[in-house]
């Protein structure tokens, strides 16, 4: 019963296919089967996950996996060792036995991810909670003759509903009766501008939804006039309905970010798997070439030391870090005006490709305004208005004013199009409460759809006259005569030439024209009317949009006008502002949906404005751009936009015009409902990722060098350079701070010239890798320069000499070890000052302003000296306290990563030059 196109239907057919009457509607027994058989007029939504659920959901990554593998692995190892210490007679200590704190580290890490990710997706399930507040809690129908209130969800197919101004529309329904009757359809369509009803009307085929006049929807308002109509469709088969269906059904995709990491961590997993498998055949081999001690037990070591040290080729801080960086950036995201309600999304900006934008209120400013009026053969442009003097010019703006029922003086309220006729002649100086001082009205014919005209009649000091505005044709037909400066005369042929050749012009361009005329005399008569002139209106573009499309050409990234409005109006606002310069670039939403999936995947190769598109059809273009391997973002206000903003990889809401709907089902709203928020957003999401980037190489170079350093030393049978809370102490602590402090580097000036990045690019791509592997070898050769100092120190000159000095003077072990671990620390500050600048000099730190660089470098310093320094602390670390020249040499090999940093700099310039 549900399934017809209705305004092809006349109201005799509809009343046939609903099985109803157009004067009666349904009996009450009727109406109760019909509730009984088709159900409850009601949006329904699919069961929400529980908060539990959703916090074990966010455990389901590859990154996770990798931290609760290095969990289970040191466990079984504490547990062993724990099994032998206590076997031993020694009593248990958290400290001293075991990797205990490396599990209880890394699992408040992975369980801190886990909150904030349950947090922010229970933030992001509320969108269907605002659409249901869109619907009327009760309507009025007729049932049995009889008319009565019931409840909007009790509404059925058939039944006879009766509207009237500010009425909540509780179902889709096909009109029976029309009285000047307007609506506001902007949830559905993204247009402000009040849509005219007309219950006489049939179409011959379907139309699209904001060309539909015999039909009004489901929680838009009556804003003029009333009427009445059939409920044609109810529950989730109305057009909101549709949408919390396409809400309901949107499959949640990961972000780039996301995909790159769940990336990275299965080639750290691999990784950690081929060190165990090296370590332990190299433990192996010397076991049978040492040929000491108890087998068995060289064997349960050997494979305990193998899986310890794929342990520390896990990064355990990385989600950690990940997750603060981000957090920064949704704070530096507050500064471009934008607030971001999913976190990964912070990053996603950066990737854009392809933005599909909404025209109105984004693009443009949502404020229908004259900007140029004709009078007496002449164009005035809004930017004289002002100033100017002209008689019948200020006669135009009066008559516009008082033949408006819209009010701005005090509280703006009324129509769009009268409100702009009121601003008009406001900016001309004559404020609507003066002018209706000065002429009160005393009578008035309403606009009504077929005269397309509104009169209104007012005491002048000279008499009575009544203006009359409306459509160009209504008016033309009823004008005999014209003002001519200070007079009125006959209008000639030549005048309408000249007018109709005007209008045209305004036509062409997409301005929307009303005509004035008035008439002396005592009461309303639109006939023989005195043509006074005519204005034009537009929803001007915003000042700042075209320089943001020229800034997102110059980056890379094409912008796309998806909208609700007709397409010369689009194509005159898009063409404008450089989005397109051609009609051929121009699609309507009934192309759309002619096309195939791969004719629009081909279609949005070329063409930048898709206008009178429904909701569906902004989904269908979103994912097509998505399908030609773009990154989109998309953005809109109205509750039509939310399927597209949820389909796209990045939905952005504006946050003063936009409904509860539209912002939450937004990855982030921007607050000043501005289109040059979104390219500052897309520079600080670029800048992120960037940061990212630099963490990622920064703390992967820290752990090549700890497991470089260690499986060396293991391959030539010398003891381990780093014990365990050494590791733990690097990855977590030391490594952790310049991380953060790289996560808050200023942005590249020049960030916006680079093309958008390959979303299958990989975190490595652009020298990413040579560095994490060049720089880790560094730092590992920092690492065995100081480790090997100690025993040269303590007087071994040979290999064999250093190897039977370490394994027999646990002091000098000490010593050594104390070194490495250092030098590892110290070599990450330094090398956290090349990552920071890296093609330029170090010395560029300086004029970074980057305090928490500095901070980082401080506090690094600092509880490092305390670790090695403060003897009851250095128990805890199994370090000691080293001399003057230990520092001296410990603190130059740290410097190792900066020098090699800055001769790669000096080369590069010698090299362009």
């Amino acid at each position: 019963m549900e399934t017809k196109e209705f305004e092809t239907l006349s109201l005799k057919e509809t009343c046939e296919a609903l099985q109803t009457d157009a004067v009666n509607g349904l009996t009450e027994e009727e109406a109760a089967a019909r509730l009984q058989k088709y159900g409850k007029n009601k949006l329904e939504e699919k069961k929400k996950m529980s908060p539990i659920a959703i916090f074990f959901s966010q455990l389901k990554d590859p990154m996770i996996y990798v931290l609760f593998a290095a969990i289970a692995v040191t466990a079984g190892i504490s547990i062993y060792e724990t099994i032998h210490w206590i076997k031993a007679g020694n009593a248990f200590d958290f400290l001293a036995v075991g990797d205990w704190p490396d599990v209880v580290i890394i699992l408040a890490v992975i369980l801190l991810n886990a909150l904030i990710g349950t947090v922010q997706e229970i933030k992001a399930q509320s969108s269907l909670d605002a659409l249901k507040k869109l619907s009327s809690p009760e309507s009025t129908v007729i049932r049995g003759g009889k008319r009565m209130r019931v409840k909007s969800e009790d509404l059925v197919l058939g039944d006879l509903v009766v509207l009237e101004e500010g009425d909540t529309i509780g179902a889709d329904l096909r009109l029976t009766e029309s009285y000047n009757m307007k609506v506001n359809e902007s949830s559905l369509t993204g247009e402000s501008a009040q849509v005219e009803k007309d219950a006489s009307l049939t179409f011959s085929e379907p139309v699209g939804i904001g060309d539909r006049k015999n039909m009004v929807y489901m929680s838009t308002p009556v804003t003029y006039g009333r009427g009445s109509g059939i409920v044609c469709r109810h529950g989730m088969n109305t057009e909101i309905g549709r949408i919390a269906t396409a809400l309901d059904n949107e499959v949640e995709e990961q972000t780039p970010l996301q995909k790159v990491l769940a990336g990275l961590s299965k080639t750290l997993g691999l990784m950690a798997l081929g060190v165990v498998f090296f370590v332990l055949a190299a433990d192996i081999t010397w076991l049978f070439v040492d040929g000491n001690g108890s087998v068995v037990e060289a064997y349960v070591e050997a494979i305990l030391s193998a899986i310890a040290l794929a342990v520390a080729a896990i990064p355990e801080g990385l989600p950690a870090v990940v997750t603060i960086v981000l957090a920064l950036g949704v704070r530096k995201m507050v500064n471009a005006n934008t607030i971001v309600r999913k976190l990964p999304s912070v990053e996603t900006l950066g990737a854009v490709s392809v933005v599909c934008s909404d025209k109105t209120g984004t693009l443009t400013q949502n404020r229908m305004t004259v900007v140029e009026a004709y009078v007496g053969g002449n164009v005035t442009l809004r930017e004289n208005f002002p100033q100017s003097t002209d008689t019948t010019l200020r006669l135009l703006a009066q008559g516009m004013s008082l033949c408006s029922n819209a009010v701005v003086d005090s509280g703006v309220s009324g129509d769009p199009t009268e409100i702009a006729l009121v601003r008009f002649a406001n900016e001309m100086g004559m404020p609507k409460s003066v002018l209706e001082a000065d002429s009160p009205r005393i009578d008035e014919l309403p606009f009504d759809s077929d005269r397309k005209m509104m009169s209104t009649l007012h005491k002048t000091q000279s008499g009575t006259r009544s203006f009359t505005k409306g459509a160009f044709d209504s008016i033309m037909r009823r004008a005999t005569k014209i003002v001519d400066g200070d007079t009125v005369r006959p209008m000639t042929e030549a005048d309408r030439q000249t007018i109709s050749d005007a209008n045209s012009a305004f036509s062409e361009r997409a301005l929307r024209v009303l005509t004035l005329a008035f008439r002396d005399g005592d009461s309303i008569l639109e006939e023989d009317l005195v043509f006074v002139g005519m204005v034009a209106m537009v929803d001007p573009e915003r000042p700042e949009a075209k320089g943001a499309v020229e800034k997102f050409v110059r980056a890379g990234i094409e912008t796309v006008m998806i909208t609700g409005d007709h397409k010369d109006t689009a194509f005159a606002i898009a063409k404008n502002l450089g989005i397109c310069h051609s009609k051929e670039q121009c699609r309507t939403g009934a192309e759309v949906d002619a096309m195939t999936e791969e004719e629009l995947r081909e279609a949005c190769k070329t063409v930048r404005v898709f206008a009178r598109v429904s909701p569906e059809n902004k989904v269908q273009i979103v994912k097509a751009f998505k399908a030609n391997g773009n990154i989109c973002a998309m953005t809109g206000d109205g509750v039509n936009d939310a399927p597209s903003l949820k389909a796209a990889d990045i939905g952005i809401a504006m946050g003063i015009t936009g409904t509860d709907v539209a912002k939450s089902a937004a990855d982030m709203v921007l607050t000043d409902d501005n289109f040059a928020s979104i390219e500052k957003a897309v520079e600080e999401g670029r800048s992120i990722y960037a940061n990212i980037k630099k963490t990622v190489c920064f703390l992967l170079s820290s752990n090549i060098a700890e497991v470089f350093a260690m499986f060396v030393l293991i391959c030539v049978g010398l003891p381990a350079p780093l014990i365990a809370i050494h590791l733990l102490w690097v990855n977590l602590i030391t490594d952790s701070l310049p991380a953060i402090a790289l996560g808050m580097d200023p942005k590249s000036p020049d960030i916006l010239d680079e093309k958008p990045r390959d979303p299958k690019e990989s975190i490595f791509h652009g020298g990413g890798l040579r560095n994490v592997i060049l720089y880790g070898a560094v730092l590992t050769v920092s690492v065995l320069c100081a480790y090997v100092a100690a025993a040269v120190m303590g007087g071994a000159s040979t290999f064999g000499e250093i190897k039977s000095l370490l394994a027999s003077d646990a002091s000098v072990l000490a010593q050594a070890r104390t070194m490495a671990f250092t030098a590892l620390a110290f070599g990450e500050l330094f090398h956290m000052l090349g990552v920071s600048t890296g093609r330029h000099s170090a010395v560029q730190v300086f004029r970074n302003k980057n305090g928490m660089m500095a901070l980082a470098f401080a506090v690094g310093l600092g509880l490092q000296l305390i670790v090695v320094q403060v003897s009851a602390v250095g128990a805890i670390f199994s370090t000691v306290p080293l001399g003057l020249t230990q520092w001296l040499i410990t603190g130059a090999l740290a410097l190792l990563p900066l020098v090699i940093h800055e001769l790669e700099v000096l080369i590069r310039r010698i090299f362009k030059k």
